[in-house]
């Protein structure tokens, strides 16, 4: 979770929401990813889509059976259609997220029916860490905001 939190920091110092993702295969670390849908332009750019498409390409194979993904906040919908496609064996996550959250929190997307592929639930794995970051990230976003003469001027 620690490399996610990397890649986390990685996203804010580039603008975008600070979420990282990192994905693990045996005791190696194969995908690396963090937000980027401004940046990049492309609204799949999540960290977690980010992560799996460089691990697909590393594993030479879409499939990513077996593999741990860990990723600083709950997934979104999304992610997690990302995650089942890929076969992704566990999802690590640290801290929920009440309104996207498509795991436990908002929506339960990994327990329905229909779905031919299971990924085993890990939550709140330093969910304090990876809260303060994304908190931190909206605080100074509001304070900006509301600032009428921003420091750049």
């Amino acid at each position: 979770m620690r490399e996610a939190l990397a890649e986390a920091l990685r996203a804010e110092a580039a603008g975008e929401v600070p979420v990282g993702a990192v994905v693990v295969s045996g005791a190696a670390i194969v995908g690396r990813g963090y937000n980027q849908p401004i940046t990049s332009g492309d609204p799949t750019a999540h960290a977690e889509v980010v992560a799996i498409r460089e691990a697909a390409r590393v594993v030479g194979n879409y499939r990513l059976t077996g593999a741990r993904l860990y990723v600083t906040v709950e997934p979104c919908v999304m992610c997690v259609g990302a995650m089942v496609h890929a076969r992704v064996g566990t999802l690590v996550y640290g801290a929920p997220e009440p309104k996207a959250g498509a795991v436990l929190s908002g929506l339960a997307a990994l327990n329905h029916a229909s779905l031919n592929h299971r990924v085993e639930v890990v939550a709140s794995v330093l969910a304090d860490e990876c809260r303060a970051v994304i908190q931190r990230f909206f605080q100074t976003r509001r304070q900006q905001a509301n600032d009428p003469m921003p420091a750049d001027r």
